[in-house]
């Protein structure tokens, strides 16, 4: 089968998804919006080639089984093979929360923040790995031989320098995104080098000589307790979640917001829903004697 997504226009996977259009791509492969054939219902669907060199689709639906039923987590709908791919099918989620920055003009109020700290959809379990044997429960061996796998923005100093890394490392990298959009960038962004090791060496230099007391400069002190928390754990450390949680809900009521799930999006796009009715209100109003409309604003706010 040709790799064009026209191609795939009428391909159906796991007997009744039929891909729609592509809506996203990876190193793994290429990711569809697709429609179950029997109730019309909007999935995501996964295609991984068969000859790809470093399969990770078959890994990234058996981790997503073990956590199915977390909360965050989405559901698999099927997993197989269809002609020469890897199909992985599975619930249909909204922007990421990168394009929902954007769509903010990279401008999220404390409130969004807050409420992201607390609650977040993951996706992407490719790279993910057990952090303890599943039949003796042993912490996985502390080692010191790693390269650095994920997006270096996010990694932690540990991982930095090669050192395998545990839950205390994915608690790390949560804080660098809250403080991603709290800041809008990152003072390790934008490095400059001739190869990507240099980039990386650049990244970790500048990671580490950044105080997390610099880094968080102008917030709550709440950020900077949480990266020094977490940056003091120990290797096989069991992080205090509910001590982490706790510093940002306690913070958001110490701010006096309300947990509404109204995020800095939710308020834009419902501006625009009324700024389009407003429009066509008046449109409406603005009629020609024979009763025809002359005119009506429709909104242009399509995908959300």
């Amino acid at each position: 089968m040709a790799s064009s997504s026209g191609s795939k226009a009428e391909f159906i996977v796991g007997g009744k998804y039929k891909l729609v259009r592509k809506i996203g791509s990876g190193s793994f492969g290429d990711i569809y919006l697709a429609i179950n054939i029997t109730n019309g219902e909007e999935v995501a669907v996964k295609l991984e080639s068969q000859k790809a060199r470093h399969p990770q689709l078959l890994y990234e639906s058996k981790l997503y089984k073990i956590l199915q039923g977390g909360v965050g987590i989405p559901h698999i709908r099927w997993y197989g093979q269809e002609k020469d791919y890897n199909v992985l099918v599975m619930d249909l989620l909204g922007p990421s929360l990168e394009d929902l920055f954007n769509f903010c003009s990279r401008r999220f109020t404390m409130k969004t923040v807050l409420m992201l700290a607390d609650q977040l959809f993951l996706i992407d379990f490719g790279l993910a790995k057990k952090y303890r044997d599943n039949r003796t429960r042993q912490h996985i061996p502390y080692r010191e031989d790693k390269n650095l796998t994920g997006t270096a923005r996010y990694a932690s100093i540990n991982a930095h320098l090669g050192i395998e890394q545990s839950r205390r490392d994915d608690m790390e990298s949560l804080g660098y995104v809250l403080m991603y959009f709290n800041r809008t960038s990152l003072p390790w962004q934008g490095l400059k080098a001739a190869t990507k090791k240099q980039k990386y060496e650049k990244i970790s230099e500048k990671k580490m000589s950044t105080p997390v007391e610099v880094l968080c400069k102008g917030f709550p002190a709440e950020f900077a307790m949480y990266l020094n928390y977490c940056r003091g754990l120990r290797f096989e450390e069991a992080p205090d979640y509910m001590y982490l949680r706790q510093l940002f809900r306690i913070l958001f009521r110490t701010l006096n917001h309300q947990y509404d799930y109204t995020f800095d999006w939710t308020m834009l796009k419902q501006k625009a829903a009324q700024q389009a009715a407003s429009s066509s209100g008046q449109g409406q109003q603005a009629q020609t004697p024979t009763g025809k409309q002359t005119d009506k604003t429709k909104s242009n706010m399509k995908g959300f």
